[in-house]
């Protein structure tokens, strides 16, 4: 198991971090390529400015109409991001990791904090399990794709907390976390976990026709 644990935050890590980054940087060229070919002249209208507007506007909780729709999914999606990126950036054992790694001394979040926040991920991806578990119009439009995608996110923060905590055999919680935050890295390129990376393009793509060209707001 030892050996396992080595290979996976060595050789592995550098796999699954090379396979992120140029995933992702694939998928965002091929993407500007496809828009430029369908709709070139929307990027006639492209505008920082709109583009940054729309942005701002949709990252305030309840800020626009479609946040207020819901209140419990808007306060349920920005707790599981928030809590999602710091957790996964700055718990106290991934500072360590990026010093070794990288030689990068990062600001590192209490230990308290950091399982307030694994926790809290858990907890949302149980909410969004439940409603499409249990709403009619969001278990129509369910794949196992979207189950599949909630275990991505859900599990490295489950088995972190436990291997935290001793919760468990440790030196298989620590494979499971270690192993299951790689698979979550490689998915955000090919999956639909890749919002991550084209949320922003949307919205400044929509931001800026609905300033630019409507004249009015998107949010």
């Amino acid at each position: 198991m030892r050996d396992v644990y080595a290979f996976l935050t060595g050789p592995g890590a550098w796999v699954a971090w090379a396979v992120f980054l140029v995933g992702s940087i694939g998928r965002l060229f091929f993407l500007c390529r496809l828009a430029k070919a369908r709709d070139a002249s929307s990027l006639a209208y492209m505008s920082a400015g709109y583009s940054l507007r729309s942005i701002l506007h949709w990252l305030i909780p309840f800020g626009t109409l479609g946040w207020k729709e819901n209140p419990a999914m808007t306060a349920a999606t920005f707790v599981f991001h928030v809590c999602l990126v710091l957790g996964a950036l700055f718990v106290s054992a991934h500072a360590v990791l990026w010093s070794s790694a990288f030689g990068l001394d990062i600001w590192s979040l209490p230990e308290a904090v950091g399982d307030a926040f694994s926790l809290a991920v858990v907890a949302c991806c149980l909410f969004f399990a439940a409603r499409r578990l249990f709403l009619v119009e969001v278990r129509y439009v369910t794949t196992p794709m979207d189950w599949l995608i909630l275990a991505i996110a859900a599990v490295p923060f489950a088995t972190g907390f436990l291997a935290r905590h001793h919760l468990g055999p440790y030196e298989l919680m620590a494979v499971l976390h270690v192993l299951s935050g790689e698979i979550l890295l490689i998915a955000i390129p090919f999956t639909r976990v890749s919002h991550a990376l084209f949320a922003p393009l949307t919205r400044a793509y929509i931001g800026s026709e609905f300033g630019a060209v409507r004249h009015a707001k998107d949010w």
